[in-house]
């Protein structure tokens, strides 16, 4: 290893030492290093790129980037704002937060996902991240995945490959009603999706920040939809909130709900089958 990234090395663990002897972790990869920063990692680059390409086309409140570091197997840390206030899972059955408050940041989180929809895909049909390369989603697989040209491509890669005319004998009729759509039936949005209320930092009562971009990029218009519900919680006031605000995909989360049961998690099976165990492919 070269001299500065020896130094480099050495100068990140110091800080995330020292960080989390002072604050703790909030996560395993999430170490606040001092009163106004946090270190993230090690993640994946569409991490990188989804946080730089919201903050640079959307009003959406992210954390501020100052730097990255690397670390093995192409990933990164990423050094980056930490946002005072408290999650909205922290705050949501707080007695105090009213049903207003409720309403009001869901209405809130509603129109920056609009903003998301609203931004023009660099190529229709394409799933990638930001800046069309492989995306990561722990509902695909534990490592980074495609890009896809088309939607097509990519929901032929969630049923594992079997083709559209033997799906409803693997999968059921949910999956081929779905699956079966031309490429131009879906459009291409860019997602969070992790729309979840962990997610989701608040402060007096507004959305201080949205954080963990980590599975952002090009998908799927249903995405964002049926990531929201990909959880094994119920928080019925959350959830039907969501669904008074966001455009629905009852279908497509159907199609989803199968294939999370029966083919879950695909990119890593898929990558077993072809490269044994390596994490090269």
């Amino acid at each position: 290893m070269p001299i500065h990234e020896s130094i480099v090395t050495l100068y990140l663990r110091s800080r995330l030492w020292l960080g989390k002897k002072r604050y703790g972790t909030f996560s395993p990869s999430v170490v606040r290093v001092s009163d106004t920063r946090l270190i993230k990692g090690p993640c994946f680059p569409a991490e990188l790129e989804g946080l730089r390409y919201v903050a640079q086309h959307t009003t959406i409140p992210v954390p501020k980037i100052h730097r990255t570091y690397p670390a093995s197997e192409g990933r990164i840390y990423i050094e980056m704002d930490y946002i005072k206030g408290d999650t909205l899972q922290e705050v949501w059955r707080n007695p105090n937060f009213t049903s207003t408050n409720k309403q009001a940041v869901i209405q809130e989180i509603a129109s920056y996902i609009d903003q998301l929809r609203q931004l023009t895909p660099p190529q229709e049909g394409l799933v990638a991240s930001a800046e069309r390369g492989k995306c990561y989603d722990i509902r695909v697989g534990s490592w980074p995945f495609g890009p896809f040209k088309t939607i097509n491509e990519f929901h032929e890669f969630l049923r594992g490959t079997i083709p559209i005319e033997d799906t409803t004998k693997v999968y059921g009729e949910a999956v081929t009603k779905c699956h079966e759509r031309s490429g131009s039936y879906y459009r291409t949005c860019f997602t969070h999706a992790d729309i979840a209320k962990r997610n989701i930092i608040v402060r007096g009562g507004e959305v201080a920040g949205i954080v963990d971009w980590q599975f952002s990029g090009w998908f799927p218009e249903y995405w964002e939809y049926t990531k929201a519900f990909y959880t094994l919680y119920d928080v019925p006031d959350w959830y039907g909130g969501l669904k008074k605000v966001m455009r629905r995909y009852d279908d497509e989360l159907e199609a989803e709900r199968v294939l999370w049961k029966r083919f879950d998690q695909p990119g890593d099976l898929l990558r077993t089958r072809y490269y044994g165990c390596s994490k090269d492919g």
